[in-house]
């Protein structure tokens, strides 16, 4: 009897043990994992790694399987993407779409949302996009615009401006307007041309490179975002000029941030958003569509104005 009690002294903790380490690690093998799939307009630009690095971490940490895809800017490679998230079974997409106009694209994923998949847009939009997107997360990109043009009158009395932009993103769309809106008033203020870009520094660089070879005349840039400023701002530096060109542009990027900080004679500003909060912030309302929560059709975050005067407040070695 007294060898049966020392026996089972001796089991019962074993048993427990047992069930302990059961519960910790064989458990989550029985997860079947929930598989997401994200494709933004370009992966050649460090806004989209870090608006995908919440998504990713959010779903490594709940045992489930994220498909990123880079679509280089084309949108027959996003319309295959989608394709394939459908064929893999993927129940939310992420997409930051190449153009938010394009009926083949919209096609597709109006497809997918058919299918019971899950859509969720960023730091975009999606033409008439009500009936097959479930929520959009954003900057006010209008906003963004409105603050580039605020501060280029108030530092400067007038201005020529060469708008660098990108007709088939329609957060570009609603920067270029809010700014132009802004500044249509005054007529000091005048658009005298625009060159449409990628929104990469790459593309940029020739096309500015070549209009300042021209000899046009403007003294200002509006930049759709903080690439394409990069790049046009390597065209004017190409040329050895000695006329000061003012630069706006919106995104609040590390290389924009330190130009700021080290007093750059040509940026004048940028509008900062913040990648890792509309990440966070769309993979948080993924999670609540599959838990069968109602989320918002729109979330607009805010954009902050960055200039030599508030450099400080801001960290400048990577994202805000």
């Amino acid at each position: 009897m007294r060898k049966i009690f020392i026996i089972s002294r001796i089991i019962f903790p074993i048993f427990v043990i047992g069930i302990i380490i059961y519960l910790f690690y064989a458990q989550p093998f029985s997860h079947k994992p929930i598989k997401f799939g994200s494709t933004y307009m370009t992966m050649n630009n460090d806004f989209y790694q870090t608006l995908n690095e919440p998504i990713a971490n959010e779903v490594d940490d709940h045992n489930d399987l994220l498909y990123n895809r880079n679509p280089e800017l084309s949108v027959n490679n996003q319309i295959t993407e989608i394709e394939n998230f459908i064929k893999n079974g993927v129940k939310v997409i992420f997409i930051n779409p190449v153009d938010g106009n394009s009926p083949r694209l919209i096609r597709v994923l109006k497809k997918a949302h058919q299918m019971g998949i899950k859509i969720i847009v960023v730091d975009s939009q999606l033409k008439d996009s009500n009936n097959y997107v479930d929520c959009t997360v954003r900057s006010n990109n209008y906003q963004a615009g409105v603050l580039c043009a605020k501060e280029l009158m108030a530092r400067q009395k007038s201005a020529n401006i060469l708008v660098l932009q990108q007709p088939t993103a329609i957060s570009v769309v609603e920067r270029i307007k809010g700014f132009e809106d802004t500044i249509k008033s005054h007529p000091n203020f005048q658009i005298i041309d625009r060159i449409n870009t990628t929104g990469q520094s790459e593309n940029s660089y020739p096309k500015v490179q070549r209009y300042l070879s021209e000899e046009k005349k403007f003294d200002t840039i509006m930049s759709l975002n903080d690439k394409t400023a990069v790049g046009a701002l390597a065209a004017i530096n190409s040329i050895n000029s000695n006329k000061e060109i003012a630069i706006y542009t919106i995104d609040g990027s590390e290389n924009i941030k330190k130009m700021i900080s080290n007093k750059n004679p040509n940026i004048k500003a940028t509008v900062a958003q913040s990648p890792l909060q509309i990440g966070k912030v769309a993979v948080n309302v993924a999670y609540k569509l599959l838990n069968h929560q109602k989320v918002k059709k729109e979330i607009i975050l805010p954009v902050q104005l960055i200039t030599s005067k508030n450099i400080k407040d801001f960290n400048i070695t990577g994202w805000q």
